[in-house]
């Protein structure tokens, strides 16, 4: 899962030469159609899998598709838009405290007092990693903000209907249907902000690395790890996704990172590493009840 996270932190390597010359609820729209295209193939078999499941799977799925995919990321980038750069990446950090209340409500999840150790170091080196100056941040505007906690709020819950659902769906039906339900989503979603659905061809390899990498790579990934992974604990790993961005940042697009988000570049890393060789060599601090055998 951290390797999936990984994948997602070159998302701005390939999204910002497009962000210039396309409107983000274009890029957003054509992320899902050029992977809805490719796994249209698979998706009468990912439909029959689905139909086999109760209404609870296909609500969840619902959910995963239109909310955690398309709708997430037309929040993010709106509150990006609204209010000022900072506010979204302070509330972004919430994601992983929603996601284990919501694995907690949804799964039943369990934190030891020990998950602390592990998530309290993780989270500060989030928050020193994303601004130069740690102690000088300041969260403004209302709107923005409740866009971005609506974001976070959406990821976190596919986080947990995603850990949900695998018991009952195998990764690749959950991949396909995340993508061709999330589609219609993102096509609403750039008519109603009034954005072209057209491209010119010169953008068609890079839209096409960013459908394809951070995008079905990195979930297909995700899922395969998230069927074996309590929600609490996969919402950490995926703080791999700042720290990947950071080194991509200064070796690539010739940024700096300051003292303090160096420091937090290796917390996060460390305490990512440290939780999960605990969980393979010690008592787990996430306890999930019994669940139903994954579909291989």
């Amino acid at each position: 899962m951290a390797i999936a996270a990984a994948l997602w932190g070159t998302d701005g390597l390939l999204r910002l030469p497009l962000a210039g010359e396309l409107q983000a609820g274009t890029v957003v729209f054509w992320e899902h159609l050029l992977v809805a295209v490719v796994l249209l193939p698979l998706l009468p078999s990912a439909v029959r899998a689905l139909a086999r499941c109760g209404p609870k799977e296909w609500l969840a799925v619902l959910v995963i598709g239109g909310g955690s995919s398309a709708l997430a990321t037309a929040l993010f980038t709106a509150a990006f838009q609204v209010g000022d750069p900072i506010t979204p990446l302070v509330l972004q950090k919430f994601q992983p405290l929603f996601a284990v209340l919501a694995a907690w409500i949804v799964l039943g999840e369990r934190t030891r007092r020990g998950f602390l150790l592990f998530a309290v170091p993780a989270l500060l080196g989030a928050w020193l990693l994303a601004f130069s100056d740690p102690l000088d941040v300041q969260v403004t505007a209302l709107r923005a903000a409740l866009l971005a906690l609506g974001a976070a709020a959406l990821w976190a819950a596919g986080t947990v209907l995603g850990r949900l659902v695998s018991a009952e769906l195998p990764w690749r039906d959950l991949t396909v249907l995340r993508f061709s339900i999330g589609l219609p989503f993102a096509a609403i979603i750039c008519a109603v902000q009034g954005n072209s659905f057209t491209v010119g061809l010169d953008n068609g390899i890079g839209l096409a690395l960013l459908a394809f990498v951070p995008g079905l790579l990195a979930l297909s990934l995700y899922y395969v790890g998230l069927s074996a992974t309590p929600a609490a604990r996969a919402t950490l790993a995926e703080l791999a996704f700042p720290a990947t961005a950071a080194v991509i940042g200064v070796s690539v697009l010739n940024e700096t990172l300051s003292v303090t988000q160096w420091l937090g570049l290796v917390i996060v890393v460390v305490s990512v590493t440290a939780l999960g060789w605990h969980e393979r060599r010690r008592k787990p601090v996430v306890v999930e009840p019994r669940r139903v055998e994954v579909v291989p």
